[in-house]
């Protein structure tokens, strides 16, 4: 399960021919889904990965705390990697901006991964799409901060989660749209009910021209624990141009 995650984030690691694997950054991820499609779920198993991986510590950047922590796993009840995860709640934009421009007089080792959900609840206080772009530029700008003090062959990963709104809505189309330029990798998170009581997720990555397009099923056991495998290629593709829609697992 672990390397299906990090493919689906865009996390993947590669080997060097004659050498021992070497853990590398992905292109930034834009992870897009309606409400409660399992955005925070997915970003914070991809956290509970990363900081399992022997590397430096993740930033999860959210404007509120988590209500509850994933179930079932062991990653998810392990202190060590929970002590890994640095948790900070910027409550606007500028709190945001000034968490974002101060990231080189921090302390400790540098991040190996930065996350931030709901970005959509920053950019509903910009007045025009140069804050939005703005943003996004210093995401860019902190995550290549970051790479550089982890040193060669690591890198510093960056997964931002924007949730999207109903179909139609032109704002929406507009700011996906810009976000784009920054983030040419996406995946787009769309809520599936299989049967009364289970939860699964249709996972869908474009990793911006750096690779082919891939599918994939994550589905929430009852106790809570997540599984990820390839969607069956009969049930079609998922628009890439759409947001998702609405209901499934938090």
């Amino acid at each position: 399960m672990a390397e299906t995650l990090r493919r689906v984030l865009n996390l993947g690691t590669s080997a060097r021919s004659g050498e021992e694997d070497t853990a590398e950054a992905g292109p930034p991820l834009l992870l897009l889904g309606g409400p409660g499609s399992g955005k925070t779920a997915l970003l914070f198993a991809a956290a509970l990965e990363a900081a399992g991986e022997g590397r430096g510590p993740v930033l999860f950047l959210t404007r509120r705390p988590l209500q509850s922590l994933p179930r079932g796993t062991g990653a998810a009840l392990d202190p060590l990697r929970l002590q890994k995860i640095r948790f900070q709640y910027p409550p606007s934009t500028h709190e945001l901006l000034q968490l974002l421009c101060s990231a080189h007089e921090a302390r400790g080792p540098a991040p190996s991964l930065l996350l931030l959900d709901g970005l959509e609840e920053y950019l509903v206080e910009d007045q025009g799409p140069q804050d939005a772009a703005y943003l996004a530029a210093l995401l860019l700008d902190t995550a290549a901060h970051f790479s550089h003090q982890t040193g060669p062959g690591q890198g510093c990963g960056l997964v931002v989660a924007l949730q999207t709104q109903e179909e139609g809505v032109s704002g929406d189309a507009l700011q996906v749209s810009l976000l784009r330029r920054y983030f040419p990798a996406q995946c787009w998170l769309q809520a599936e009910t299989p049967a009364p009581g289970q939860h699964r997720l249709r996972a869908c990555l474009d990793p911006g021209g750096l690779g082919p397009q891939a599918e994939w099923c994550v589905a929430f056991r009852p106790n809570g624990e997540m599984t990820i495998t390839p969607w069956p290629t009969q049930a079609g593709n998922l628009s890439l141009d759409k947001g998702s829609s609405s209901g499934g697992q938090p």
